[in-house]
Parts: C-alpha cells; structure tokens; sequence
C-alpha cells in the first residue's frame, strides 16, 4: 500500500496484545494528565485514541463524567473495549475528523502526534471545548531516541527502501512542538493560564532487547502495514541488530521515555 496514515488515517493494523505488554509503564502518564484535569461530575467527556478502553473507563469513572466517548480508528483495538458501563462508549472514527458537539473535556493520551499540523489542530479541538471545559493531551517527545531515528534509518536503507515503494512512514516526531510552542499556542486560544510539562519517565526494562518489543507495539505498527508479515519480521530483526549495536546488549536497561503533558482551561 501507500503511505501509512496510522490510528488517525488509513487504517493500520494494531495488535492489543502487543500493545498491552508494558501497559503498566504506558499507564503512568495517563495518570499524570488525568491528574491535571478538574472533575467533571455530571458532564460530558471524549476520549481521542482511546486504544482499547481500559484507561477510558478510569477517565470516565474518575472524573464523575455523565457521558464519556472514546474514539479510535482501531477495529481491533476496539474489540477489547470494556462493556456494561454506564455513560461509557466507544466509536469507530477518525480521530482527525472530530469536530464537536462540544464537551467539557477532550482529552487526548498519547494519540495526538500521529497527525500533523499541530496549530491548527489546537485550534480546531479548541472549539470543541464549552467554556469554562478543557482540553488535555499527551505527546512523545522521545523522537530523537535510537529507538526512534534507527528505524527510519532502517527503513531508509535497501532492502527496505525499496520494498516500501521509497515512501517511509510520516515522521511523527516532525509533528511534536516545542513545549513553549505548546504553552503559548494554548494561550493564543484563550488558556489562562496553560499548564505544559516535559517530563522524562524511566522505565526500566528487563533487557535493551525488550525496547524493540516497546516500539513494536505503537512506533514500528506502520512499517508491519506497508511491508507485509513476512518483510516486517525481516525488517525487524535488522533493526534489532541495529538497535543493539547503537546501545549495548545490558541487562537490565534504562529507558527514558520523555513526554509533553499539556492541560488547559478555557
């Protein structure tokens, strides 16, 4: 196929389980952005790129919300939502389209970088929000990690260059803003004052050969669509060897992860 488009375009496959193999240490900034937002009881609440639900739900339940949406381009993902819970529900839909009616909170975690334009994509979430609502997202600023440049170095290289028709997957770190940039955007948009934080989390993981299985399960999702099973578990294991090469093969290895937590009222 064409260029990847991901959780936000054309649809790529995600796999739940591979997803949910560091779902703990994918949780602590979920828990960091849910703990910037006010409560909303008796209000209404969209989750962006809500993935397989289990964090929805806690958003949901937390924040005393009387309504909660979760939105995924992600058939597979939304397989695994949970059901029966009051108020909560979940959607197939691009995330990029979303458009209102407008709620007391959108609230994006860790699904905003996969689409471009970052400014006018505030602006348009920004209508979205009531006022007096929020609006609060999380993004990777991790992109300058080997785990992140060596793969499209990869990528860049024969065979797979050329298996990938000479298209790479968007860069989605070109997509992530400064965190000032972020902080005087949502200023612009009337945030009084917006809250923006760069935060490193570590985790550490049991060897550097787990942070291959960590991007298999968001960063390297496009490469598996565009090249097929059988290219993508070749690509893979070059990137591997790559990957080892550039850190060391260490056991346990630290992996700091940096992200930008932004929250603001309006």
């Amino acid at each position: 196929m064409g260029t990847s488009e991901d959780r936000v375009g054309a649809p790529v496959t995600w796999d739940p389980v591979q997803y949910r193999r560091f779902a703990a240490e994918r949780r602590q900034p979920f828990d960091d952005l849910l703990a910037l937002c006010r409560q909303v009881p008796g209000g209404t609440v969209v989750d962006l790129g809500c993935g397989s639900g289990e964090l929805t739900a806690e958003l949901h339940r937390r924040l005393g919300a009387a309504d909660t949406l979760g939105i995924d381009r992600s058939a597979a993902m939304l397989a695994e939502v949970p059901a029966g819970v009051e108020g909560l529900h979940f959607a197939e839909g691009d995330i990029a389209g979303f458009d209102g009616p407008p709620v007391d909170l959108v609230f994006a975690n860790a699904s905003l970088h996969w689409m471009g334009d970052h400014p006018a994509l505030l602006r348009r979430l920004r209508d979205t929000v009531r006022p007096g609502g929020q609006l609060a997202f999380q993004v990777p600023a991790n992109f300058d990690h080997p785990s992140h440049t060596l793969a499209r170095s990869v990528a860049s290289e024969p065979p797979f260059l050329e298996a990938l028709g000479g298209e790479l997957p968007a860069d989605r770190g070109g997509s992530v803003l400064a965190p000032g940039a972020y902080a005087e955007l949502l200023y612009g948009l009337g945030a009084r004052p917006p809250l923006v934080r760069l935060q490193v989390y570590g985790h550490e993981l049991a060897s550097t050969a787990e942070v291959v299985e960590w991007v298999r399960g968001t960063l390297l999702t496009p490469y598996r669509e565009m090249l097929g099973e059988e290219g993508y578990e070749r690509f893979v294991t070059a990137y591997r060897r790559r990957l080892l090469g550039e850190l060391g093969d260490r056991s346990p290895y630290f992996y700091g992860f940096a992200r930008i937590l932004c929250w603001a009222s309006f």
